[in-house]
């Protein structure tokens, strides 16, 4: 065989073996741009599926239904008093809560005087963390039947019902719906099938759920919280403690050179009625 045909298969055969080489390379690029892509296309799922489920999880719950004249996105809050009067008092509640039924039972005459007078709009965030917090029901039956008391036009009624003969907060004695119907026939009005009826079967848990979540991304984290035209006014109005008098001296000086509200201003909630343990007299300053 000739020098030259040695040289020409020599040639050929190392182009064979270069091109194999290339091939094979190619291969284990494309292989791992695959692996690559897998892998990526995966991570996206994994992100989309993250962000769905976090959605999900921060998404507010709308309640299916609202009790009558509740106010605010999503009717959350419960108003009381006339629409149109001139300061507002925004409040958080829970019906277990201690610290609230020692408010109430400071405030309420003071809190309902200044409403029939139409110096003070209220509006109530009924809340029930401390049903997650110490185990039970009590928070939010309580608040579903005051939801409930709603509907009747009588939830200031049960409202102040409920906080003077509050049970101690571990004995959870609000979760017993049969208690909840006893304490309600204290309020003329409320003895119905359809008042019982709405507390036995939960008719507001949704509602009472949806206020709890608002309360969980406020920046509030305790009750009571109790706001005047937005400041805050318990324990203190900047120096100042809370005191009925104090109440009365600050809507007093909020409300200076403006008209009293008046029932039929639109958002009032129903006018509130005599209970059959107490008349709804003015109590004295």
């Amino acid at each position: 065989m000739s020098e030259k045909n040695r040289e020409g298969k020599r040639s050929a055969r190392e182009r064979m073996l270069e091109e194999r080489a290339a091939d094979e390379a190619r291969a284990k690029r494309n292989k791992k741009l695959g692996v690559g892509g897998v892998v990526a296309a995966v991570a996206a799922v994994a992100v989309v599926a993250g962000v769905v489920v976090q959605n999900q999880r921060s998404k507010p719950e709308t309640p299916a239904a609202a009790p009558l004249g509740a106010i605010g996105d999503k009717k959350l809050m419960i108003p009381s008093g006339a629409a149109n009067a001139p300061s507002v008092l925004t409040v958080y509640e829970d019906p277990r809560c201690p610290a609230c039924g020692a408010f109430e039972r400071s405030f309420a005459p003071t809190i309902d005087r200044l409403e029939d007078q139409g110096k003070l709009y209220v509006n109530y965030h009924i809340v029930s963390f401390i049903d997650r917090s110490l185990g039970g029901k009590g928070s939010k039956n309580g608040a579903n039947a005051l939801a409930c008391a709603q509907d009747a036009g009588h939830f200031r009624d049960l409202h102040d019902v409920f906080y003077r003969n509050q049970p101690a907060e571990t004995s959870d004695s609000f979760a017993n719906k049969a208690t909840l119907i006893k304490l309600s026939k204290q309020v003329n009005g409320l003895d119905t099938p359809a008042f019982e009826s709405c507390v036995n079967d939960n008719k507001y848990g949704g509602w009472v759920s949806a206020v709890q979540q608002d309360f969980d991304k406020s920046s509030y984290k305790s009750t009571p919280t109790v706001l005047l035209n937005g400041t805050p006014v318990y324990p203190k109005n900047g120096d100042e403690p809370i005191t009925a008098e104090n109440l009365v001296k600050w809507v007093d000086a909020a409300n200076q050179g403006k008209p009293l509200g008046t029932t039929g201003s639109g958002n009032e909630s129903p006018a509130p009625t005599t209970t059959a343990s107490e008349p709804n007299t003015p109590p004295s300053p």
